[in-house]
């Protein structure tokens, strides 16, 4: 098919259709594809909220073909000024105000996809795969014990500024297969795990803080739920690192030093990497 453009392939394949305005996105597996449901909910739940969020294209969703589980978005126009941390934080306290939507989301259970990304390891050595598991059980009890500052609700899940997109009329946000009932803190965590770990430029998380009005890094609870962060960071790999080679420097770098606990090494993208 000509005039189809990959936009990116990870837990969905996404490709743009220009001409028809569409973004199609696949289910990539068994576990994504049965978060359709629960993202097609949050989509209209969003725009029935008026948050900025990209939009479902108007017909009955999801489509099965061939046994994929496929979903049609509008596309957002983009061109508009690159999304910044300020930007996350008008979404997020949008988000954050609205009621549940009918149904109500699954309850947070950020342990259970790390430990699934454990089951089928690929190019991980089994001492490796143990220490995961073992720090997995020192973290389920550690977050068992937090207690939080804001009131818990529906929250984004991965809310990152990967996950903005550059809309003419402003950025919007995309991405809801994380999308659950759960700590508000935890929306505010992966910008200033941004912060602490990659040397990106500017200073989005100070941004996303004075915007939100809440300084997540500040909070007594931070040391734990930056460890979750940096842990789901460490395993995003290890269904695939036998495959991705020229990314093992870099997934050794992390895991090496998140075991020494060393929290001033600084850590690359994936990206850059490649």
């Amino acid at each position: 098919m000509t005039g189809v453009q990959l936009i990116k392939f990870t837990n969905n394949a996404v490709f743009a259709l220009p001409a028809a305005g569409v973004v199609v996105r696949i289910a990539a597996s068994a576990t994504i594809a049965d978060r359709v449901d629960k993202v097609i909910r949050v989509a209209r739940w969003l725009e029935h909220g008026d948050v900025p969020a990209v939009r479902l294209f108007d017909l009955d969703q999801p489509l099965i073909i061939d046994g994929l589980h496929v979903t049609l978005w509008d596309e957002a126009a983009s061109g508009g000024p690159a999304p910044t941390g300020g930007d996350l934080a008008v979404i997020l306290r949008q988000w954050h105000q609205l009621a549940p939507p009918e149904g109500g989301l699954p309850a947070w259970a950020p342990m259970a996809e790390i430990r699934g990304r454990l089951t089928e390891p690929d190019g991980v050595g089994a001492g490796d795969v143990a220490y995961l598991r073992d720090e997995c059980d020192r973290l389920q009890e550690q977050l068992g014990n937090l207690s939080y500052d804001l009131p818990a609700g529906p929250i984004h899940g991965d809310a990152f500024m990967g996950n903005l997109i550059d809309g003419v009329a402003g950025a919007v946000i995309c991405d809801f297969d994380s999308s659950c009932e759960g700590p508000r803190e935890w929306d505010l965590v992966p910008l200033a795990v941004g912060k602490l770990r990659f040397d990106y430029p500017g200073d989005d998380y100070g941004a996303l803080a004075r915007g939100y009005g809440f300084d997540v890094i500040s909070w007594p609870g931070f040391p734990v739920l930056r460890r979750l962060r940096e842990l789901k960071l460490v395993t995003s790999l290890v269904p695939v690192l036998g495959s991705r080679a020229v990314l093992r420097p870099q997934w050794q770098r992390r895991l090496d030093t998140y075991r020494d606990g060393n929290q001033k090494a600084r850590w690359s993208t994936y990206v850059r990497a490649a």
